[in-house]
């Protein structure tokens, strides 16, 4: 077994990741950022739960740019093709579950 203090983690830069383990080739990792994503369209589906911190998801829809407050304990999921970027504030832990080598 093993046990993981997310409040304490923080990485070596931004969006560096502790990898927690491999299910069936999608990766659980846990991210510490203090630092915006880049805008990317996502290559398989990813779900993103804030464990620390808050973020700030940007995302495009039918033309138009929406943001959502993501907070401890509230759920993304974004499918295969979701264009979006996360904006810590200030900063965030946040436990990402994707296919190994997604973006």
């Amino acid at each position: 077994m093993r046990f993981i203090d997310a409040r304490s983690y923080t990485a070596e830069r931004p969006w560096g990741a502790l990898d927690i383990t491999e299910i069936d080739g999608a990766t659980v990792r846990l991210h510490w950022t203090d630092q915006p994503y880049v805008w990317h369209v996502n290559d398989g589906s990813e779900v993103f739960v804030v464990l620390d911190g808050a973020v700030d998801m940007h995302y495009r829809s039918g033309g138009a740019e929406y943001v959502e407050r993501l907070v401890p304990g509230r759920v993304c999921y974004a499918e295969t093709g979701d264009e979006h970027v996360a904006h810590p504030a200030p900063e965030a832990r946040i436990l990402v579950i994707e296919r190994k080598g997604s973006i």
